[in-house]
């Protein structure tokens, strides 16, 4: 399955954000032994970098880009999606973004905490702990 792990997401595992960054780790965890394939837009190591040189200074900030660049794949960034994203009925514009890399990038699900942030969205947007729950129900 075909997944784009959002900003928040990623940051879990990263800052090691308790209670969440458990669920970040399993899918990280199954990203790894191809259980699933995991994405990322372009702007999350953005992100990442930005929240994490803050809380846990610049050398671990890079850390965690490299880690990012090299074990997940990076959804293309460039006009037309951007131009997607604005017309899309977001209330965030980071959001609209990654819901139209995903979508550019024929993704199958968004797994976000922020839920509620992708009511508009056209693809299915799960929880961490709703993704995992589902695809254990598809394995048994």
């Amino acid at each position: 399955m075909r997944v784009l792990l959002d900003t928040d997401v990623v940051l879990d595992l990263v800052l090691a954000r308790e209670p969440f960054d458990q669920a970040a780790r399993v899918l990280f965890k199954w990203h790894e032994q191809g259980r699933i394939d995991a994405y990322i837009a372009a702007i999350t190591p953005v992100n990442v970098f930005y929240v994490a040189r803050k809380l846990k200074g610049i050398e671990e900030a890079r850390q965690a880009v490299k880690l990012l660049l090299t074990s997940l794949t990076v959804c293309p960034l460039h006009k037309s999606i951007l131009d997607e994203a604005e017309k899309l009925p977001f209330s965030d514009f980071e959001d609209a973004v990654q819901h139209a890399s995903a979508t550019a990038s024929r993704l199958e699900v968004i797994v976000t905490r922020d839920v509620r942030d992708f009511k508009n969205a056209t693809l299915p947007v799960l929880s961490p702990r709703e993704f995992l729950d589902k695809l254990k129900s598809q394995q048994t």
